[in-house]
């Protein structure tokens, strides 16, 4: 599996009530994304509302999601957890499931020192069933992966690669300088308004939430950053970046991101819109905005 390349969609979780999965829905989100050509899946990631999903939940969107595939792309499952002992918790549940590997951030709250995170990680990964990658999400966790950290804890073989969710480019470029020699270690971008330079500088694709409306967007542009086709980037990336400026910025919410994007998918038939408790989605007035915007972009009048 490794490096593992492309487009890996940290998917939304569906809803039908605060404590219920929308299976039915679930389903027609996994077919769509593998219709899109998607390269993975990343289940219960930040997309994936994964702190607010109940613990008998996310074992069971786990489990769901894994017979869905069935083997046909990887299946990442998010681990992150406050508890070591809840993250291996769910990390059975995945081998068991059937999952290829599982992606940690740092444990949130109380922020660790970059001791403190490399010993935390090399003894998570010791006892994994199965390869981890790691996760840089510092606006959420207040804690960042150093370089020095992430560059110590890849020498664990079960350490395999490294998803970085910073939206700082001098950083994920000095990580594809610091592993040149490594071509095993992927090394892969969130924010999906880098995805494209991040490939064209050598990374391994993206995590790109936006697949989850516009799968083949995304797929599209992963394979013209890999062929080099400048040309056809600039014309995708437009589009991604009109997808950022209108379906993602609408309310000066924490989670204007989320609500945008499952008012979105709603709009596509994808789900309802509804976000995890405490979230809230959007209500009438603003969905309608959604609505009127999704059906203005470029990546809609193409590929929805």
């Amino acid at each position: 599996m490794n490096p593992l390349k492309g487009v890996i969609p940290p998917m939304a979780t569906l809803l039908s009530d605060a404590n219920t999965l929308d299976l039915q829905g679930t389903t027609k989100l996994i077919d769509h994304l593998m219709h899109g050509g998607v390269h993975g899946l990343f289940v219960l990631g930040t997309t994936g509302e994964c702190t607010n999903i109940a613990y008998p939940m996310r074992k069971e969107l786990i489990e769901f999601a894994c017979r869905q595939v069935a083997g046909r792309i990887p299946v990442l499952v998010g681990i992150t957890d406050t508890s070591p002992a809840e993250s291996l918790s769910l990390a059975r549940v995945a081998a068991d499931a059937g999952a290829d590997a599982v992606v940690a951030a740092p444990p949130y709250y109380f922020g660790l020192g970059e001791r403190e995170l490399i010993s935390y990680f090399g003894r998570l990964a010791d006892q994994l069933p199965l390869p981890l990658y790691l996760y840089n999400m510092p606006s959420h966790t207040k804690t960042s992966l150093t370089g020095a950290a992430v560059l110590e804890l890849s020498s664990h073989p079960n350490i395999l690669g490294l998803k970085d969710s910073s939206g700082n480019a001098v950083y994920f470029n000095g990580m594809l300088y610091a592993f040149k020699d490594r071509p095993d270690f992927t090394l892969l971008v969130g924010p999906e308004e880098m995805m494209a330079s991040a490939v064209l500088m050598g990374g391994h694709g993206g995590v790109s939430g936006g697949a989850n409306m516009f799968p083949r967007l995304y797929v599209d542009l992963y394979t013209a950053a890999t062929q080099g086709n400048l040309q056809e980037v600039a014309r995708l990336q437009q589009m991604v970046m009109e997808i950022a400026a209108e379906i993602y910025a609408l309310g000066s919410y924490g989670s204007s991101f989320l609500k945008g994007l499952k008012a979105s998918m709603a709009v596509l038939g994808l789900g309802n819109g509804r976000l995890s408790p405490p979230l809230e989605a959007f209500d009438a007035q603003n969905m309608k905005q959604i609505e009127n915007r999704l059906k203005g972009l470029k990546a809609y009048q193409t590929y929805a």
